[in-house]
């Protein structure tokens, strides 16, 4: 985890910077990386793949979402068009970056969550690690200030990260449908 950071905020420039928000202090920093966590997931093999589901459709609640994937494969991504899956072919020593709703809500919506699915494969086990880089529970997620303050019109409202979360949770596997809680 500690080694990720160094990424993690390498990243986070790199995307503040294409809002023009070329300063990330602590205050920042903290909302947009306050919590982090690792998910260590199993799939197992499925003899009837096309029977089940790995993890349904969904996005992220994180800021970002760093993920190792074996070379198994399954991750799937919604198309830009909105009717296509795209596999993503793991590529060994990798990883995969997602940006999360909470990234999507304080950006105004210039960068968007990933709509992705995980499936099952029909003969062999599947392991993913994602690092997940959130707000804190206790944060209020909603455009940056700066962003509006350039005469830019709010999409998004202020709300409870922790809020937010809850409602995602009721609403698992519902697509991108959950950042809807947080549109204006």
């Amino acid at each position: 985890m500690k080694k990720s950071e160094v990424v993690i905020k390498q990243l986070l420039k790199v995307l503040m910077n294409g809002l023009n928000l070329h300063e990330i202090d602590e205050t920042k920093e903290l909302l947009l990386m306050g919590s982090m966590r690792t998910n260590l997931n199993y799939y197992p093999k499925y003899p009837n793949p096309e029977l089940t589901v790995g993890v349904g459709r969904h996005s992220d609640v994180s800021t970002l979402t760093i993920l190792l994937q074996d070379e198994i494969g399954g991750l799937f991504v919604r198309g830009n068009d909105g009717d296509n899956w795209i596999h993503v072919p793991p590529i060994k020593g990798s990883l995969v970056i997602n940006v999360g709703d909470a990234l999507q809500i304080i950006s105004n919506g210039k960068y968007r969550s990933v709509e992705h699915r995980v499936v099952a494969n029909g003969s062999k086990n599947r392991i993913s690690i994602p690092i997940f880089v959130n707000p804190r529970p206790i944060d209020m997620i909603g455009p940056f200030l700066e962003l509006i303050k350039n005469g830019e019109k709010p999409i998004y409202k202020q709300v409870l990260y922790l809020d937010y979360v809850k409602h995602f949770f009721r609403k698992a596997h519902d697509g991108k449908k959950t950042v809807a809680f947080a549109e204006l």
